[in-house]
């Protein structure tokens, strides 16, 4: 792999030496399926293509903004495969293997390198420490592609502790990403970053509420879910040294921030809504497993839909606006 920096791009006083070029959004992919329920493998397509055109450098597939746990093993792969293929080495490919014991995820791992995944993210087990943690992380490594991304996700808490990190990086050499999710996030990214003299890529997730303070911190990538187009525009001004108009563009966003970041499943809901406005997904279906909007989240929906599209519509033409 190369290294790709941005501008004069520093962590912590140190240059960029973060191997993995992977610098920006990198979405997680909503799920989409037809009246039937199928997957809807034409606009599985078309949403990688429109995250290529925004700018994008990788995407995250089959996470749980789409609705992993409702996907039998055969529509994984069929989804890792479309993407993997659409994506045709343009931008990077990173599948998600996390899953409810350590044979589902090896299995999961070995298919997502068959598909042609450049890597896989993998949750932390609940419970897991010390050498059975680092045990786990290594037997989904190896049966991966060359590069592992472990999610540390802790919905009401810090999440791994950074020694518990700092011997899964110097053990395993396919983990080089980690997409923290953690509360509060900002710290930890710092931390994360200062540890490894900035060689582990960063990334945030669920945390995007934070985006211009990771920016300050150097965060290398984003992965949130839909608005590529504004993301995009707000990572590049701020990279460019227009932290104020990065600023300006991100609290465009907070009230679409502020209601889809209610819940996940909110989320997923919402950015299906905007998919299909968007001409991307042919239907706005979910899986049983995500709880419907009432009729006042719905109507709040399409309101804000409408306010995203044209939030885009700007941040295309011009970011600063």
């Amino acid at each position: 792999m190369t290294t790709e920096t941005a501008g004069n791009e520093t962590v912590h006083g140190y240059g960029d030496p973060c191997p993995v070029a992977m610098r920006g959004i990198v979405p997680s992919l909503n799920t989409p399926f037809d009246g039937n329920g199928r997957i809807d493998e034409a606009a599985v397509r078309r949403l990688v293509h429109k995250t290529i055109a925004a700018g994008c450098p990788g995407v995250l597939a089959i996470a749980v903004a789409g609705e992993q746990a409702s996907l039998e093993p055969a529509e994984k792969d069929r989804i890792a495969r479309i993407v993997a293929e659409t994506a045709g080495r343009r931008i990077k490919v990173i599948v998600s293997v996390t899953s409810a014991n350590a044979d589902a995820s090896r299995r999961l791992s070995a298919m997502a390198r068959a598909a042609g995944a450049d890597g896989i993210c993998c949750q932390a087990p609940a419970g897991l420490s010390g050498q059975p943690l680092c045990d786990y992380f290594a037997g989904v490594a190896d049966a991966g592609p060359e590069l592992l991304m472990i999610q540390d996700l802790d919905w009401g808490g810090g999440g791994l502790a950074l020694d518990e990190i700092a011997r899964l990086f110097d053990d395993i050499p396919q983990f080089q990403c980690l997409k923290i999710e953690t509360v509060p996030a900002g710290p930890k990214y710092s931390e994360v970053l200062q540890m490894s003299d900035g060689r582990l890529h960063v990334s945030g997730g669920w945390a995007v509420s934070q985006m211009i303070d990771a920016l300050d911190r150097n965060v290398h990538a984003f992965m949130p879910t839909g608005l590529d187009p504004v993301y995009v525009a707000i990572y590049r001004a701020h990279r460019s040294g227009q932290r104020e108009q990065a600023r300006h563009l991100f609290e465009k966003l907070l009230p679409v921030l502020a209601f889809a970041n209610q819940h996940i499943d909110v989320s997923i809901r919402f950015f299906k809504m905007l998919r299909q406005t968007e001409g991307v997904f042919a239907t706005d279906l979910c899986r049983d497993a995500v709880a419907p909007l009432d009729p006042l989240q719905l109507g709040e929906a399409l309101r804000l839909v409408q306010y995203a599209l044209d939030l885009q519509t700007g941040a295309a033409g011009n970011p600063a606006d």
